[in-house]
């Protein structure tokens, strides 16, 4: 341990991992220079079979697969508009322009979400998913969310375009191009592509569940492959961490190609690109990724000034971006600041997005912090001493004409529109007539709201199946949330914003579906 990092801090933050984030198992690496400090792992990677969690185990690495995927595909194709055809062949129902390679590799693509779209089109969450099933659904686009390049919105399909693109020009299965393009060059020796989430070799399980309930087996039936497929072990992602630390001065160098600044069309910058997040961390400047599946999580985080990586795998759901992020502030010596004290904030409540259709909740939780309900999953911001509240990825903010949210990630900055709540617990049981069948032109998919006993359920139905029935909560007149809590991928899209429209007659004739996944979609009333 060199003086420069704190290695009392570190040791006292990896005794705390077990206790702070329990589950069955896990496994931690930190390196400095290229030189591993921690390579640990506890608890077991299959607790009924008793096999211990090792640095050698096999792991689900999920979404950190897009890198790689990036990383295939550049090392392939320098010029990456080679593939721009290819992916507007693949796209052969779309209305407007297609998005190109680049707009993929930096999820500028425009595409709704195909995980988010299969809980529209009625997957149950357990159910199967495989080649066919995501080759239709990605095929069926008809509209984009946004003009590719101008905003960011994260889309897997991405990355499983970009692999089966890559696999189709080649004639080479995706895993040999990863296994000869890097994972061999790298020394991984154990990484392969694990497409089929059933099951891993080694017998490494998932977990669902938490200390009070218990922990159970995750039961996944999905097949995926560019947008993360990745499968891999401690001492795998110690090896691509030491690659990408001793090629950091090498231009050509594969970790160098992918973390090249990124720009939107508008020339503002982009804190996400080839597959990498680059928000900084403690103020220094970052790059990494995370990955999640049902009973996986992990994720990874370099910083390049510091020349200081480290990796975290959890068999369960604890935050492993939490985790990473404790063991980068030990071994940095740095310590979080005390909240100073916030002003009261006045714009507590329900809005709507306009550029995005979905619905802003926003209530408080603490002295210190409000809850967000906009994303994939609620959000904490702390609260400032202006009146504001804010996180690394946000902003909200009353200004002089109304109450704006800055997310400059999504190179998206708002005026929300206030919803009028009036009385939500009448609109709990009459519904304003919104009961009723809705059809989707785009999707080929049906809404169902019903008035059972005069509480109102939603559910999505289409060629993936019959979605269960959920109660939908009131956020303002003709606004309602349709729960998802859970879905096919990781963790579920986050609550649906049904927002109806009415006739002149003022009779519901519509209803606007998003979530930040996928959005804007359009359901016309026909019962």
């Amino acid at each position: 341990m060199t003086a420069s990092l704190s290695a009392a801090h570190l040791d006292l933050a990896l005794q705390d991992l077990p206790r702070v984030f329990p589950g069955p198992g896990g496994a931690v690496a930190v390196l400095h220079e290229g030189e591993v400090l921690v390579r640990h792992a506890w608890g077991f990677a299959n607790a009924e079979l008793r096999i211990a969690f090792t640095p050698r185990t096999l792991f689900r690495m999920c979404s950190i697969t897009k890198q790689f995927t990036c990383a295939a595909v550049l090392d392939a194709y320098p010029d990456l508009s080679a593939l721009d055809a290819d992916i507007r062949a693949r796209l052969p129902n779309l209305q407007q322009a297609a998005p190109n390679a680049l707009h993929l590799c930096h999820n500028q693509s425009g595409l709704r979400d195909y995980w988010a779209l299969a809980m529209l089109l009625g997957a149950p969450a357990e159910s199967s998913f495989g080649d066919i099933e995501a080759t239709r659904t990605i095929s069926a686009a008809k509209t984009l969310q946004f003009e590719p390049g101008t905003r960011y919105s994260y889309c897997n399909q991405n990355f499983r375009l970009l692999s089966d693109i890559l696999e189709a020009r080649t004639g080479r299965a995706f895993a040999d191009l990863l296994r000869t393009r890097i994972f061999d060059r790298v020394g991984m020796e154990r990484a392969f592509v694990a497409a089929d989430t059933r099951a891993m070799p080694d017998g490494t399980q998932g977990y669902e569940g938490a200390p009070a309930s218990g922990f159970r087996p995750a039961e996944n039936n999905i097949l995926w492959t560019g947008d993360a497929g990745l499968g891999a072990s401690l001492d795998d992602m110690i090896a691509w961490e030491r690659h990408i630390d001793a090629t950091r001065d090498d231009p050509n160098s594969l970790y160098q190609r992918l973390t090249v600044p990124v720009d939107f069309a508008d020339g503002a910058p982009a804190a996400y690109g080839f597959g990498l997040n680059r928000r900084p961390e403690f103020g220094r400047a970052a790059s990494g990724h995370g990955g999640a599946l049902r009973g996986w999580r992990s994720h990874r985080i370099y910083l390049p000034e510091a020349r200081l990586s480290v990796v975290v795998m959890f068999n369960h759901l604890s935050d492993a971006h939490a985790a990473a992020v404790s063991l980068l502030a030990a071994a940095l010596g740095e310590t979080v600041q005390p909240p100073t004290t916030p002003a009261e904030p006045d714009w507590l409540g329900a809005y709507l997005d306009p550029p995005t259709g979905l619905s802003v909740r926003i209530d408080r939780v603490s002295a210190h912090q409000v809850r967000l309900r906009y994303g994939h999953s609620a959000e904490r911001l702390e609260l400032q001493a202006d009146g504001s509240a804010a996180s690394g990825a946000m902003r909200l903010y009353r200004g002089t004409d109304g109450v704006w949210l800055d997310r400059p990630q999504d190179n998206q900055t708002s005026r929300l529109t206030p919803l009028e709540a009036g009385q939500l617990d009448s609109l709990r049981t009459s519904g304003h007539n919104v009961a009723g069948l809705y059809h989707c032109d785009e999707l080929d998919a049906a809404l169902t709201v019903s008035d059972s006993g005069g509480a109102l359920y939603g559910g999505f139905s289409g060629f993936l199946g019959q979605g269960r029935m959920e109660q939908l909560d009131p956020i303002g007149r003709d606004v309602w949330a349709l729960p998802c809590p859970r879905a096919l991928d990781h963790t579920p899209p986050g609550d649906w914003t049904l927002a109806f429209h009415r006739d002149a007659s003022n009779r519901i004739e519509g209803v606007q579906v998003g979530c930040w996944l996928a959005r804007g979609l359009k359901y016309r009333r026909v019962a």
